[in-house]
């Protein structure tokens, strides 16, 4: 789960004063245990796409925490035990160690999952899918076919280290419920069933005060066909929100990520993520969302006449107008008539006034990043990892290959040099 730092001075602050901290309330023990995927997923079981929960006993933890990656090996077809050929040796015939013989029944049921699923399956631990780690993976993406790829993706990511190592970083006691110290971990391998999502219909959603504050596209790349459909997406995912997640989660601020298949009308539950620094805040800044005001609320009943009504509606600079009604459809003063006359082009009275929806521009440079490859930060080249899988001769034959490498990229620039 990455980390953001700002630099980003709060608007009280005299020209001189840095933030040393983003304010963000304290994050609880109980806050981080509440968005564990084992904790959330049986209640919006019918909501999220399908997945089975394996409790992951001890010795496989430590397995995953473990430096070396060594897998099972894999099945292998029966010996037949009528076969007299002693070519090989004893020796030449000893298999490597079997790391999964300390969880068995964990490597079962993954195996078997892997198969009822169709031979497909994504993994993550508690919080955190391996995505800074596809590098490694035949598909380059989360798709494993077998446990082993489970296994690899979940033992060369950083993200599911931080989860193993770091998960109560930053947070403090409960106060009135809750552990009081920090709590045991109840760990669980999360195999989802695998499906290949349009990464341009992935949004992450924030909510402060059981209130749909803002969202925003995850996947960082310019699609134009989503602009059209902004309305329609936006009031779709805050409906869901206020039908399913709004009153039900335990806590009042975290995000939350959905996807939207077309034709956009079911939206599925991804992920919920906690309301922590941890968690990337993508096309917004948590410094932006922390001092973000809340969308304008409807005024309760007793604020205005017996029957009456009011419209909020989005002017075409993005500005709420408020419309109040009489008891008999009669129109009142609006706030923001002068506006109305002003812009003329503005007619949709029944626009809602709905929480911002971020999208990224066709000239903003994040549509753009081709030098900065998504979890750059936590990858190695493939050779490297060939090399140290094979041992420290391995090694040290890839370096004396790199300097050649190197050594040889230097002669042909100053052959160009002299060129020019």
């Amino acid at each position: 789960m990455p980390h953001m730092e700002s630099e980003t001075q709060p608007p009280a602050a005299s020209s001189t004063e840095q933030l040393d901290r983003l304010p963000f309330p304290p994050v609880t023990y109980s806050h981080i245990l509440n968005c564990s995927y084992h904790s959330w997923y049986p209640k919006y079981r019918t909501l999220a796409p399908k997945s089975r929960i394996l409790p992951a006993p001890t010795p496989f933890i430590t397995y995953l925490r473990g430096d070396s990656i060594v897998l099972p090996p894999e099945d292998k077809p029966p010996v037949d035990e009528d076969d007299d050929d002693d070519t090989f040796s004893d020796d030449e015939t000893e298999e490597a160690p079997d790391p999964s013989t300390e969880w068995k029944d964990l490597h079962t049921q993954v195996k078997n999952t892997v198969a009822e699923f169709g031979g497909n399956v994504t993994p993550k631990l508690n919080w955190s899918a391996p995505k800074d780690a596809t590098w490694i993976a035949a598909t380059n993406d989360l798709q494993c076919c077998s446990a082993n790829d489970v296994y690899l993706l979940l033992k060369s990511s950083d993200f599911v280290t931080h989860d193993l190592e770091h998960p109560f970083d930053d947070c403090v006691p409960d106060t009135d419920t809750g552990p009081a110290t920090e709590p045991e971990i109840s760990y669980h391998l999360v195999l989802r069933k695998y499906a290949n999502f349009n990464p341009s219909l992935e949004f992450r959603c924030f909510v402060r005060n059981r209130v749909l504050l803002c969202m925003c596209q995850r996947d960082q790349n310019h699609y134009d066909f989503l602009f059209p459909m902004r309305d329609a997406l936006r009031s779709r995912i805050q409906a869901f929100f206020d039908e399913k997640l709004k009153d039900t989660f335990p806590d009042p601020n975290f995000a939350f990520d959905v996807y939207l298949p077309a034709p956009h009308q079911r939206v599925w539950l991804i992920d919920i993520n906690p309301w922590a620094e941890r968690t990337d805040p993508l096309l917004f800044s948590w410094l932006e969302i922390l001092q973000m005001k809340d969308p304008v609320n409807v005024q309760e009943e007793e604020d205005f006449p017996e029957g009456g009504f009011v419209r909020l509606s989005l002017n075409e600079n993005g500005n709420p107008t408020i419309q109040d009604f009489g008891p008999n459809g009669e129109i009142a003063e609006s706030e923001s008539e002068s506006d109305e006359e002003e812009d003329p082009a503005n007619e949709d009275d029944d626009a809602p006034f709905l929480p911002e929806f971020r999208l990224i521009k066709r000239d903003d440079p994040e549509a753009y990043a081709f030098t900065t490859p998504q979890y750059s930060a936590h990858k190695m080249p493939k050779e490297v990892v060939d090399a140290s899988l094979a041992g420290p001769g391995g090694m040290s034959e890839f370096l004396g290959k790199w300097q050649d490498i190197l050594a040889k990229q230097i002669e042909e620039d100053q052959a160009a040099d002299s060129d020019d």
